[in-house]
């Protein structure tokens, strides 16, 4: 079993540890609570972290944004303070992520649900996610496929893959399944993707 497969389950079962880890960027500085039995609880994962120094701004006005696959709030958090506008939404299958991005992000008017609970007629004029790779390919291919759909007209979304965790393979096929991809840039390993429909 894949040492990481707790962080993708509806209710963990590993024992609650508390930490905070500090969430740095050129315009926003936060300290966010974290919790065993979520991914990278101890540090702002990489990936994540050169999403959010390199995601451009959108060309259209940001009026819902979409943080998918949450975790404990990084990306949220970070939509929150530059889209203050905007009506932001954070989802995850784990309930002890979404109940941490509700302490780190709810008083910033976000609204944290479990994927099932978010209305199906609601569209994203921005989705950023750092999707979780290791869940399967198959998995990921639909999830990502359910939520890109919902993008608005003139929406995009903005994905952080490794490179060695099959970035360039996603790359095609979302181009493949009617999706405009473009590679923004590419750094450590890191690949960051613009998506839009076709």
């Amino acid at each position: 079993m894949d040492s990481q497969s707790h962080y993708f389950d509806e209710d963990p079962t590993v024992p609650s540890e508390n930490f905070t880890v500090d969430l740095v960027l050129p315009d926003l500085t936060a300290t966010l609570r974290t919790s065993s039995g979520i991914f990278s609880s101890k540090k702002i994962d990489p990936g994540t972290k050169y999403l959010l120094q390199h995601a451009p701004r959108p060309d259209a006005t940001v009026k819902t944004a979409l943080d998918l696959g949450c975790g404990y709030g990084p990306i949220a958090r970070t939509l929150c303070h530059r889209f203050p506008e905007a009506q932001i939404w954070a989802t995850d299958i784990n309930s002890r992520a979404r109940s941490l991005t509700i302490e780190n992000v709810g008083a910033f008017g976000a609204n944290v649900e479990h994927p099932d609970h978010i209305d199906e007629d609601i569209r994203f004029d921005l989705i950023w996610s750092n999707p979780p790779i290791r869940i399967g390919k198959s998995k990921l291919y639909t999830m990502l496929d359910l939520w890109l759909q919902r993008l608005s007209d003139d929406g995009e979304a903005i994905l952080v893959v490794q490179k060695h965790l099959g970035a360039d393979s996603l790359a095609k096929w979302l181009d493949k399944v009617s999706y405009n991809v473009q590679r923004l840039s590419s750094k450590s390993g890191y690949r960051l993707l613009k998506v839009t429909v076709k």
